[in-house]
């Protein structure tokens, strides 16, 4: 029969436990209900889904209740040719059993549409929402947590030691905008000179903060089968951010990473882990590929907000009471980093309506940036407590045969350092009239370079970027 692996997999795909639906099983839908209400969710839609579970359920029943009268019947078959050694046809019978067989595969066709419907439904709610998150529908209601440094008095006006951060990076001849349209279109570019070298004194400096910590660095897989990306990564993403990418005609279609977290969630896939391996700390490197659709305005200048760019990132794997104290220690992680490069920045705990399906809380890290007035984020760290992990089928503990809960393990991720993004960062807060400092931290990174001088003059827009309507 169809069932079995094709449809635990449904059931585990991105999401909760159906159970927490079901109050037979010890399941509250007002803790579901709530939730949803705080992420501003029509309430009317779960109504929907609980109604559609108990009309599963009836439907599986009566399956069955089908396969346990074909069992019985043909077992009665088999009992009375073998009491007539033979001689009885038993035609009656037979005929019966193939009524009851051709409904059964009926059956189990709808049954199985039927629970399609139902976990696709299911699987876009969202993970509970943890109490401390503040709610809202409006990010302007994001709380800030706390802020560290002194914001630098620096006006931008597009003069000497007040410049946006692509001008300043035309200024130290850091990149080419122009000739990376030619090459890749709108919001391409080549880093290079003193671009390049800081982009990658971030890259090393990070690993290297984090490896000192504890972590393990890991590279992943830059693209990912479709059926895996549909595990980990929220589907509404795959048309508005990921890269589809096309092998061989027989092959299953792939996806460019978005970032890191997505390979690496799914390192353990299927797995059983065992809890005295806990926790698992990775620090993955890897660039990063997304459409970015509906960026407009400042954010497509320069390099702040673009289709390609690399990532440091912690991923973390904890027992399930071990999660929300592992949360705080790795934005502690992002708070140092951020402190040792000397950067003003504040933490600020995302609204509920803004958090997307699989987190749970999400603290985001805002930096200054000059050329905006205002923070921007750096940094966002979320725990999606067993969301993705029941997705992936990643458990742990003692295996044991009586066992009726499955154990699934907590998995957080959190951004350490968006190398183009901080480089933006740093350039606007560095700046002098007549270059860039560079922070002392990344000092042994750039060859002992404390100091890059300007080399060419303020750039006029048209210089650096085909004007388009998304950059006017």
């Amino acid at each position: 029969r169809v069932h079995g692996g094709v449809i635990n997999r449904l059931y585990t795909r991105m999401g909760l436990d159906i159970n927490m639906i079901r109050v037979e099983k010890g399941g509250d839908p007002n803790v579901v209900r709530e939730s949803q209400k705080k992420r501003f969710r029509d309430p009317a839609q779960l109504d929907e889904i609980i109604e559609m579970d108990q009309e599963w359920r009836k439907k599986r029943f009566a399956l069955d209740q089908l396969r346990k009268s074909f069992n019985e019947l043909n077992k009665q078959i088999g009992e009375k040719k073998k009491a007539s050694k033979g001689q009885d046809p038993c035609e009656e019978e037979i005929a019966k059993s193939k009524q009851i067989d051709t409904t059964i595969k009926a059956t189990e066709q709808e049954e199985e549409e039927f629970l399609k419907v139902l976990l696709s439904k299911w699987n876009k709610v969202g993970n509970i929402v943890h109490e401390s998150v503040p709610i809202s529908n409006d990010e302007a209601d994001n709380r800030v947590e706390k802020t560290w440094g002194e914001i630098p008095d620096i006006k931008v006006n597009s003069t000497l030691g007040r410049c946006h951060h692509h001008e300043i990076l035309a200024m130290i001849d850091g990149y080419e905008p122009k000739r990376g349209q030619k090459v890749v279109g709108h919001r391409g570019y080549f880093l290079k000179g003193y671009g390049a070298l800081l982009n990658m004194a971030l890259i090393n400096y990070g690993m290297s903060f984090l490896f000192k910590k504890g972590f393990t660095p890991i590279q992943p897989p830059f693209f990912m089968r479709k059926s895996v990306m549909a595990e980990t990564a929220q589907l509404s993403d795959f048309d508005d951010q990921l890269y589809k990418v096309t092998g061989n005609k027989d092959d299953e279609d792939f996806y460019l990473i978005a970032t890191s977290e997505q390979p690496i969630s799914a390192l353990h896939r299927e797995e059983w882990l065992d809890p005295k391996d806990l926790p698992i700390r990775y620090g993955g490197f890897s660039p990063c590929f997304r459409k970015e659709a509906g960026a407009h305005g400042k954010d497509t200048w320069g390099i702040f907000r673009i289709h390609q760019f690399e990532k440091i990132e912690q991923f973390c794997i904890t027992a399930p009471e071990d999660s929300w104290r592992m949360q705080e220690e790795m934005i502690g992680a992002c708070e140092e980093f951020y402190q040792s490069l000397e950067l003003p920045y504040r933490v600020v705990n995302i609204a509920s309506g803004e958090l997307n399906d699989a987190a749970a809380r999400k603290l985001d890290l805002e930096a200054w940036f000059p050329g905006y007035n205002t923070f921007r984020e750096l940094v966002s760290c979320s725990n999606c407590t067993d969301y993705q992990s029941r997705s992936l089928e990643i458990r742990y503990g003692n295996k044991k045969a009586n066992d009726k809960e499955k154990k699934y393990v907590h998995m957080l991720n959190a951004t350490l350092c968006a190398t183009e993004r901080t480089l933006c960062c740093i350039l606007e807060n560095y700046q002098t009239e007549t270059g860039v400092r560079v922070p002392k931290v990344l000092v042994p990174y750039m060859s002992g370079v404390e100091f890059i001088p300007y080399t060419k003059p303020i750039p006029k827009t048209t210089e650096l970027v085909e004007e388009t309507k998304e950059n006017k």
